[in-house]
Order: structure tokens, then sequence, then C-alpha cells
């Protein structure tokens, strides 16, 4: 099967080129690393030549409703624009646990992109999966103000970014299934205790104070809302297991 990676060399995304490369699967990877923009859509037609599957992985950091909504917008549109043209049979996008219900920040534009796919005439598929392990990594150094690190209350089952690839590649393999089973991790954890076991194994060493942080989103994560409900997927690795692995190569 030929393949085209969005996002190829993100968190999931160069997993998921690995995982399909390893089944023979021929793979090419959208990035700007790799030269293309999706942002743009220049080079998007040509890449996409050949191409059966589109599995979008791609990602913005920002907590902004708008930035996360005309990114999302404007690259999916770009992305099932230029597949139809050439023929795509089948457009895949990984989503975030609970997405309709706090559609704020990031979320807000994870919602625009699975209503832009599931009204497209592109048959398509649709995986939503918790916070990966390297989660705990990034909010450590998007929290860090001095030699504090100031994390938000919050509730997550987080997941190994590993095997929500090897799910995506799954999935491509048999071929468009719309909505699947949420896939999250094996236990329920307080985020500012993963932040912690983080800083304590590979640092930078910090005074770590949990926070209540405001707004609709924050208060979905805070009580729950957005972990798996009952009949999701859950992954094997637990946070400890991919903590105790070379996190380069996790």
């Amino acid at each position: 099967m030929n393949i085209t990676v969005a996002g190829g060399t993100g968190t999931v995304g160069r997993h998921v080129v690995a995982v399909a490369r390893a089944r023979g699967h021929h793979v090419v990877s959208l990035s700007r690393a790799d030269g293309l923009d999706t942002v743009t859509g220049d080079g998007l037609a040509q890449a996409l030549e050949g191409t059966d599957t589109v599995i979008d992985v791609a990602g913005i950091q920002t907590l902004n409703a708008k930035k996360a909504v005309d990114f999302f917008s404007t690259t999916t549109h770009n992305l099932l624009k230029a597949g139809t043209a050439a023929g795509v049979q089948h457009h895949m996008v990984l989503s975030i646990v609970g997405t309709h219900k706090a559609a704020a920040g990031y979320y807000a534009g994870k919602l625009a992109q699975e209503n832009l796919v599931s009204n497209s005439s592109v048959p398509w598929t649709i995986l939503r999966a918790t916070q990966f392990h390297e989660f705990a990594a990034q909010m450590l150094e998007r929290s860090s103000v001095g030699p504090l690190a100031l994390v938000p209350r919050m509730a997550t089952q987080p997941v190994a970014a590993r095997e929500v690839a090897e799910a995506l590649v799954d999935a491509a393999e048999a071929g468009p299934q719309g909505r699947l089973a949420d896939l999250a991790g094996p236990e329920r954890k307080r985020l500012v205790d993963l932040v912690r076991a983080y800083s304590q194994k590979y640092g930078p060493k910090k005074l770590i104070i949990e926070f209540t942080a405001p707004g609709p989103l924050w208060r979905a994560m805070r009580n729950g809302d957005l972990l798996p409900e009952a009949g999701s997927d859950v992954g094997r690795q637990t946070f400890s297991a991919w903590l105790a692995t070379d996190r380069n190569r996790s």
C-alpha cells in the first residue's frame, strides 16, 4: 500500500512511518522538514500522486481556539482537495478523546477537522486517543517559570505513541471504518505526578506545583470528562515502563 503521512516527523508521525515501512508499505512523509507544507498546500498534488491512504497526524502547538481551528481547517481542506484530485481512497485522522465534550482551545481545532473529514467525499477513518506519555515532558517544558513548573490539575490516561501508531497502521490496512473505538493507556493518573516522575528521572529539576487552571477546557480535563468511556481500547505500555526506556527511542 502507498501511504502518505502528514506530520511524519512528529511524536506519533515518526512511529507511523516506521511501523508502516516495517510492514512493507511504501511511505511518503509530509512535513516542513521534508520540504512540504500542508498549510500553504504547495507541493501536495505531486506528493499525493499514487497515494492509497493519507494518515494525518500533523499538529500545532497552541491553546488558542482560533489558531487551532484555522490550522486544522486549512490543512485538512488542502489535504482533502489534493487527495481527491490524486484519487486517494482513504483519509485518516488522529484526534483526541473527548473532543466533542470540550470544544475549546486545541480541541476546537480537532473538532473542526473531524467535521471536515466526516463530511467529505473521501472514505474516512478517525481515531481518537488520549494524551501520549510524551505529554509529561512537553508540559514540564511549557509550564516552567524559573525554578518552578506550574502544572494544571488534570486527570489523564496516557497512551504510548508507538501503540497509537500501530493502531493507525492497522486501520489503514483494514480500510475506511468511520469512527474507531477510542484508544487510551492502561492507567489513570494525575498529570502532576507524571511531570514529577519525568523531572526526577530526566530533569530539569523543578519545584512542581499543581494549580487549578481556568476555562472550560481545563475544567473538563480536571473533572475527568475527557477520560475514555466504557468500550474504549486500552494500550499495554504504562507510563512507568515508558519512562524506564530511552525516551529518544520510546
